[in-house]
């Protein structure tokens, strides 16, 4: 299994947004987000799709195309984002019911549901507690390295 990057790529794009409007660019082109994350523009206008339909971002089309914030960095939760792009759960059950007839088959689902439900709800609270504001303050003050 490999972890999801979506989070990560989303905040990414919001903090990248926010800091290009804040040097006086009206928009943000999918291409000098992808840029920034090394990655295809297809990736990053799919998210920002995503973060424009839970409202955080807006487009322009036309002459002058690009991305810009809906809202302030300083309003906008890294809860807000994880719902824009990830609207599942983050745990999954069995694809098909285990065996009912095996002691551990019949009891997996209802002990792993509540340790889930708990984790879910700790990553809730701290997610809540956390805005693009201050992601782009930490990424401002990350020390850079020598290229």
């Amino acid at each position: 299994m490999s972890a999801n990057s979506r989070l990560t790529l989303a905040a990414h794009a919001l903090a990248w947004i926010g800091l290009y409007q804040r040097q006086g660019h009206e928009v943000a082109t999918s291409e000098g987000i992808a840029a920034s994350a090394n990655t295809n523009p297809v990736v990053i206008r799919r998210l920002l799709g995503e973060l424009r339909k839970a409202g955080l971002v807006e487009s322009r089309r036309g002459a002058g195309a690009g991305w810009s914030l809906a809202r302030e960095l300083g309003s906008i939760t890294l809860l807000d984002v994880y719902e824009a792009v990830e609207p599942g759960p983050l745990f999954a059950m069995h694809r098909t019911t285990p065996d009912q007839g095996c002691v551990v088959g019949h009891g997996i689902q209802p002990a792993m549901r509540d340790i889930y439900q708990d984790i879910e709800e700790t990553l809730r609270r701290e997610l809540a507690g956390v805005t693009l504001e201050k992601v782009l303050s930490d990424v401002l003050a990350a020390p850079r390295q020598a290229l």
